[in-house]
C-alpha cells in the first residue's frame, strides 16, 4: 500500500465512525423522556422565594427596604451553605 491509499482508507474509516458516532447520539437524545417542567403546589411553597420575587418587584427600592436585605442575606448564606445570621445582635449587659 502507498501512502495515499493508506490516507484515503483512514479517511473513510474516520467519516464512518463520524456518523456512526452521530447516529448513536441522535437515537440516545430520542429515546429520552421529555422532562415536563415542575409545578409547585400550595404546599411546597418557599417564602423566601416569595420574598425574592417582591423584592424583584420592587426595582431600585429594594436596596433600602430592610426585609429585602434580610431576604438577601438569608439566600446569600443558603447558597453559601452558611448557617443564618442571627436575627438581633447579642447585646451585652450594662452597654
Amino acid at each position: 500500500m502507498d501512502g495515499k491509499m493508506l490516507a484515503r482508507l483512514g479517511a473513510i474509516v474516520f467519516v464512518a465512525v463520524a456518523v456512526t458516532a452521530t447516529a448513536i447520539e441522535l437515537n440516545r437524545k430520542e429515546d429520552a423522556p421529555a422532562s415536563s417542567p415542575t409545578v409547585l403546589h400550595q404546599s411546597d411553597r418557599d417564602p423566601l422565594r416569595e420574598s425574592q420575587r417582591r423584592c424583584q418587584k420592587l426595582g431600585q427600592q429594594a436596596a433600602h427596604d430592610t426585609d429585602c436585605l434580610r431576604v438577601w442575606a438569608e439566600t446569600r448564606d443558603r447558597f453559601l451553605g452558611r448557617s443564618p445570621a442571627p436575627s438581633s445582635p447579642l447585646q451585652t449587659e450594662g452597654h
